[in-house]
């Protein structure tokens, strides 16, 4: 379980969230900004990664919601504050939550009630705890709706395509079909939709600085107490 508090204050949370379609460039959005803003960077993808991981360790089905609650609440997520660092989850390492195994079971694992139910909350306590630049469905609108921030972020299935293969190293063509596959999975269960708020950036053109800009503005203009 998390190290965070959960107790709700009145204010405002400090965090930015982060939404977008796998390849959109949200985690290197989400990186470069929590290191501009001095805040911690929670990945919550990576939290269902490790549910997943989790289960193809014990053997436990995708589709068995009681396990995998089991294997949730054994879940330990931590995140570093001084000086502010990335989610960890102890036990669990990025060779391992970023496998095929892992990437053709996450969506299902995700799509159970119950295991969002405990994966918000767990998310809530952490942003609540210090702050965050979080990215992640459910984030803007569910999680931190009241989030001062919100960016979702968008770009072309070519350019997406194109991103992934070179963070994996893998044939764009085949990536492109994955990508495919995941985001007709994701939209019967969680669609992709920006919130009514949302500031929509749409990275296709734009140079991962160019992005970081235009999310800085928003910052600015919305939210500039988060500014340090």
């Amino acid at each position: 379980m998390s190290e965070a508090p959960s107790d709700r204050g009145t204010a405002l949370p400090r965090v930015v969230a982060i939404d977008g379609a796998a390849g959109s460039g949200k985690s290197t959005l989400a990186k470069s900004l929590a290191e501009a803003l001095d805040l911690p960077y929670v990945n919550t993808g990576l939290m269902y990664r490790a549910l997943a991981a989790a289960a193809l360790r014990a053997g436990v089905a995708p589709d068995d919601e009681r396990g995998l609650l089991e294997l949730l609440r054994a879940l330990r997520f931590i995140v570093r504050v001084e000086p502010p660092g990335e989610l960890e989850i102890e036990g669990f390492g990025p060779p391992e939550l970023t496998s095929v195994e892992v990437e053709s079971t996450v969506s299902l694992v995700a799509s159970h009630p119950v295991v969002r139910m405990h994966m918000r909350k767990e998310q809530r306590g952490l942003g609540e705890a210090h702050g965050a630049v979080m990215e992640g469905r459910d984030i803007a609108s569910v999680v931190f709706a009241d989030a001062p921030v919100k960016l979702y972020l968008l770009a072309r299935p070519a350019e997406r395509a194109a991103r992934r293969a070179a963070e994996r190293q893998g044939e764009r063509d085949a990536i492109g079909r994955e990508l495919e596959v995941r985001d007709e999975r994701d939209a019967r269960i969680n669609p992709h939709e920006p919130t009514a708020d949302a500031v929509v950036i749409d990275t296709s053109d734009r140079r991962p600085a160019e992005t970081l800009e235009a999310a800085l503005a928003a910052i600015r203009d919305r939210a500039p107490g988060l500014l340090p």
